[in-house]
């Protein structure tokens, strides 16, 4: 009569245990009540088409090109602030109102050098009649033309600074109608995107270019990867990139169910050239496409990076593996109990391995007692 025992004395008893002792083939013959009474529970292997190759921390960013600072185009005083973090704004939208004596000046000499060109522009249209018809010298046509070209780069000049300061052509376009000059200077956010930073406060004095916003667009994030230098060489561009979803998925992974990951797509896009010294880690860099909700910058977080597989994988519990002499094995249940299956572990998920192996998925494979069911197969746990 066979009895079960301890896993600890199983496991010293597997230990000492020659490879003559194994029994004639993998075949494990059990009856169904001894089965359940050595606690093993059946379970399938889930068919997989990624090989998980690394866990490591990583930190999202927002691209270079997608972050902004909003600043003062003039000297003045904050008269309001339109926008707090994280509200989002649009391209055009107005963040900030400034009162600006530098701008009364700049609309001044604007307004003046307007005046000039239109002046200018009569004397031009005057005498380009004149030396078509053969009445003045080319020389005097000449020197009108040259003076109406500066005119007008002057003019030109000036509008290209009132727009640097932050007036739309609308704008502007009223000033030359009314004539009447405005010290209000309208801050306007460059492009679609999030208040990130507010870096004024309304009644303060700031110079000019000083910083008043700093806005990001979302929509494309990266995640910098700290990559082990020795782990380098298995990890290649393309490779795919999950991100962990931290929170209570214990029911779910009793159940056998695939493990649970952020619906998030992200990429491997850039592998470091040199090596951190302090950790002696490697920056990656993978690109998540698409706005996301789930994750935001400065957020550290961990990530697995996976590679496709060509052949044929299956994910099960790290606990339905048995070694023995250096080979892995899992128990694949049959009419007489249990047949030893050599498998190959290909990489390692948490609380799950993935496998390469002979299996069509349709199975029923001993997902817990894989020590007693090798105890069983090495004619151990017998009186």
């Amino acid at each position: 009569m066979r009895m079960a025992l301890p896993a600890t004395v199983l496991g010293m008893m597997l230990a000492l245990s020659p490879l003559s002792s194994w029994a004639a083939g993998n075949t494990i013959k059990l009856a169904a009540d001894h089965i359940s009474n050595l606690g093993v529970t059946l379970g399938k292997a889930i068919a997989v088409t990624h090989v998980p190759m690394l866990y490591a921390p990583a930190k999202v960013v927002v691209p270079p090109a997608k972050e902004f600072i909003v600043s003062a185009s003039q000297a003045g005083l904050v008269v309001n602030l339109n926008a707090a973090i994280g509200d989002k704004v649009k391209q055009g939208q107005v963040l900030a109102t400034l009162n600006s004596s530098d701008l009364l000046s700049t609309q001044q000499l604007y307004l003046q050098a307007n005046s000039d060109l239109e002046l200018q522009q009569f004397a031009y249209k005057r005498d380009k009649k004149l030396v078509d018809e053969g009445v003045i010298a080319e020389r005097r046509w000449l020197e009108t033309r040259s003076v109406y070209n500066a005119a007008a780069s002057a003019a030109s000049e000036h509008r290209q600074l009132l727009a640097i300061a932050g007036m739309s052509d609308s704008e502007i376009n009223q000033l030359i109608q009314s004539r009447h000059l405005s010290g209000l200077l309208s801050i306007r956010s460059p492009i679609n995107g999030v208040v990130m930073e507010r870096l004024a406060v309304a009644g303060a004095k700031v110079d000019s270019l000083a910083p008043l916003y700093r806005i990001a667009n979302l929509d494309e994030l990266w995640l910098e990867i700290n990559i082990p230098q020795e782990r380098l060489g298995q990890i290649k561009l393309g490779d795919k990139v999950l991100l962990e979803q931290p929170a209570a998925d214990a029911q779910q992974l009793e159940q056998r169910q695939t493990p649970v990951t952020m619906p998030i797509s992200a990429e491997i896009s850039l592998l470091g050239q040199n090596v951190n010294p302090e950790n002696q880690t490697i920056l990656a860099r993978a690109v998540i496409h698409g706005e996301q909700s789930d994750v935001r910058p400065g957020q550290r977080i961990n990530i697995q990076i996976i590679q496709p597989n060509s052949g044929v994988a299956f994910t099960v519990p790290n606990t339905a593996i048995a070694q023995q002499a250096g080979k892995s094995y899992i128990f694949v249940r049959n009419n007489e109990g249990f047949i030893a299956q050599e498998v190959t572990v290909i990489g390692k998920q948490g609380e799950d391995a993935t496998i390469s192996s002979a299996l069509s998925g349709n199975e029923n494979i001993a997902i817990t007692g894989a020590v007693a069911l090798k105890a069983n197969w090495l004619g151990l746990g017998s009186e």
